[in-house]
């Protein structure tokens, strides 16, 4: 691993957050894991995945306009469930037992993904090493886009603010077919070596693959044809692809959250402990509005997720009083703006001014 490493001798921030917070759930005598709530959502989005994938094929005389929706339509359950059921799985909050989190964690493999190589690059990477430029892999786009200002200027980012969010739409064909395969035959996160994959996680990753290829790209083309195929495909990764992107850009790279630049070359040490580091480095975003909490799987709480990757999102709203009022104890800014579209427009002008020729 990096020698990057965090002021953890005291933890006093995180040690009386976590005291606060496991006071809570042992008061409402509850567990930190999934609970109805998230359940309900799996027994909607999981069936209305399957509902409208089988309308697409079953129906191939449907109308093309009312097509091109619904694989749209479907682009966004999918997203949906990755927000919610793959997410919370694969952090083991979505239920107590480990084999429904193993199991409900392979549903990234349905969006194309790969549960192993999605682990080790989100929950080891990305949530030890948030917004450190030169090891974080999510703000790894360089030289497509200019996240932060220790990335190299190049002169088309001055137009990053107009082509990005068309490249995000892209997010999950390149998962398909670039970024995995990139990762699995380098064994390496962008710049940090993946642990060794057993015979089991191969057996996965191929299967997995193959599966995948068969339910989106050959039997819609036995069934449609390509063209209907073709069309049908790219508007729903476009869909899927631009929902996932930008939920994810708006809890890093937004105004007012840090960024740390980390060149490898000697060891590192983030003066800060870690779980300062996170709520320097993250936002939250509309914080008030129950669908958008719905339908992101509380990944509009990014500050309580990063803090508590393992407590199930549904219970993010709750901690979130605790973790403002401990944050205002301790002095240490909170980051969250109080609507979605505030904060894509932050997150706008924020690739807009990184578009800019350095002085």
């Amino acid at each position: 691993m990096h020698k990057v490493t965090f002021n953890n001798k005291n933890k006093s921030f995180f040690n009386t957050l976590k005291s606060n917070v496991d006071q809570y759930f042992a008061t409402a005598q509850i567990k930190k894991t999934g609970n109805w709530g998230l359940y309900s959502k799996t027994a909607i989005l999981a069936p209305g995945a399957i509902l409208i994938y089988a309308l697409l094929i079953l129906i191939p005389a449907m109308p093309a306009v009312l097509a091109i929706l619904l694989c749209c339509l479907l682009g966004f359950v999918l997203a949906s469930i990755g927000f919610n059921v793959m997410h919370d799985a694969c952090h083991g909050s979505y239920s107590s037992k480990g084999w429904v989190n193993d199991t409900m964690a392979l549903s990234s493999n349905l969006l194309g993904g790969n549960t192993y190589i999605w682990k080790f690059k989100h929950n080891i990477v990305h949530h030890t090493y948030t917004n450190i430029d030169g090891v974080d892999d999510d703000i790894a786009l360089s030289p497509l886009m200019r996240q932060c200002e220790t990335q190299k200027w190049l002169p088309p980012h001055r137009y990053q603010h107009i082509y990005g969010f068309l490249l995000y739409a892209f997010t999950s064909l390149a998962w398909f077919f670039v970024m995995d395969f990139t990762k699995y035959f380098n064994q390496k996160v962008h710049t940090t070596p993946m642990t060794k994959m057993d015979f089991k996680e191969h057996v996965i990753f191929w299967v997995s693959k193959a599966l995948y290829a068969a339910f989106f790209i050959v039997i819609p083309i036995y069934q449609l044809g390509w063209m209907p195929w073709l069309f049908g495909f790219i508007a729903l990764n476009l869909t899927l692809g631009l929902t996932l992107a930008v939920v994810f850009q708006l809890a890093h790279v937004v105004e007012h959250t840090e960024f740390v630049h980390y060149d490898h070359q000697d060891d590192m040490k983030i003066e800060n402990e870690w779980a300062i580091h996170q709520v320097k480095t993250t936002a939250n975003f509309a914080p008030r509005n129950k669908f958008i909490s719905w339908y992101v799987g509380g990944l509009n709480y990014q500050v309580e997720h990063h803090l508590f990757p393992r407590i199930s999102h549904i219970h993010y709203p709750a901690i979130n009083r605790i973790v403002k009022q401990t944050c205002q104890q301790f002095n240490i800014g909170y980051n969250e703006f109080p609507t979605m579209q505030a904060a894509i427009a932050s997150h706008y002008r924020m690739i807009r001014e990184l578009g800019k020729k350095p002085i």
